[in-house]
């Protein structure tokens, strides 16, 4: 079952349980769904990873405005934004572990044969595609770049 067809249904229950947060994070979600179906040239189906690609950018949207709000002290608008991140995170795959993310990525690096880190790219185009939606891309980056610098 796609994540589409049961947001009706979520949004139907955050609505009887009185969930504002839920409810508008929810509504949020199924906008962007509706926006990506009706673009120009998209297909007006999604599947489930292209819905799993839209609720990580929101994700992301989120993660950056709570940094922002958090540096300048506006405590009550960050508050907000890590409320429907929560909700975001519950339709997003389970996110795998520093270890296993690091054991993945040398996986890679060893299939590739890169060897220093300016063949980080060859190693980035594999595991951001094997990686997407179990890991968050700064941290792939981030651990490819550690591996990399220390070969």
């Amino acid at each position: 079952m796609s994540i589409d067809t049961g947001l009706t249904t979520a949004i139907k229950e955050a609505m009887l349980s009185k969930n504002e947060v839920k409810l508008r994070t929810l509504r949020a979600i199924k906008t962007a769904f509706l926006n990506a179906k009706t673009a120009k040239g998209a297909a007006h189906e999604l599947d489930e990873a292209q819905e799993i690609k839209i609720i990580q950018k929101l994700y992301s949207q989120r993660k950056d405005s709570f940094e922002v709000f958090s540096q300048q002290g506006r405590d009550d608008l960050a508050q907000k934004e890590k409320e429907e991140m929560d909700v975001l995170e519950t339709y997003l795959p389970k996110q795998i572990s520093d270890e296993e993310l690091t054991a993945i990525l040398k996986g890679i690096i060893e299939k590739v044969g890169a060897k220093s880190p300016s063949e980080m790219g060859k190693v980035m185009g594999i595991a951001s595609k094997m990686l997407s939606g179990k890991a968050d891309g700064s941290k792939i980056a981030a651990t490819v770049k550690q591996l990399l610098s220390n070969l």
